[in-house]
């Protein structure tokens, strides 16, 4: 077992055993699909289903499961750099992985609030201290990279005259 799960984990067993927020399948003998701990579902290039020991496969999707949640942020690009330097550390031979399903609307959601932000000559500090976020943040959700939470929308919306509604999909 590796010095890194010895920090949470007394034996092998009890790591096996734990039952992690993130859930990982096998799709074929080179993909595996993971649900993060949000819901969000990403793709992972691994070569998990390539094994024929089940019991590997199963502690290698297993280790995957540990690394989404110990990585797990609203941040998705930070998260997804930890994901990739725990899975490559923990020796799951990985070769890459999807932006989440969700990534469009992050990217949609970011480009409106920058829009709203420049149409109203908002200054993107400006607006992130008013809403009390940090300006980081504020940049990473105008790109798409952060993955906004209600409260910090609301309080952006708020800032920029709107309010967050459900509306229908445009087609």
């Amino acid at each position: 077992m590796s010095k890194e799960k010895q920090k949470f984990f007394a034996s092998e067993e009890e790591f096996l055993a734990f039952e992690f927020k993130s859930k990982a399948r096998i799709i074929d003998d080179k993909m595996v699909e993971v649900i993060a701990p949000d819901g969000e579902i990403f793709s992972v290039l691994v070569s998990t289903g390539k094994y024929l020991n089940e019991e590997y496969r199963n502690y290698e999707l297993h280790i995957v499961e540990w690394i989404f949640d110990l990585s797990f942020s609203q941040d998705k690009e930070l998260m997804t750099q930890k994901i990739w330097n725990g899975l490559v550390f923990n020796g799951v031979s990985f070769m890459g992985m999807s932006s989440g399903d969700r990534q469009g609307e992050r990217t949609r959601i970011g480009k409106k609030i920058r829009s709203i932000r420049e149409e109203k000559g908002i200054e993107a500090k400006d607006l992130a201290k008013l809403a009390k976020i940090d300006a980081a943040n504020l940049s990473r959700i105008e790109q798409g990279k952060f993955s906004v939470g209600l409260d910090i929308l609301s309080k952006i919306a708020f800032v920029l005259g709107y309010q967050v509604d459900i509306v229908p999909n445009q087609i």
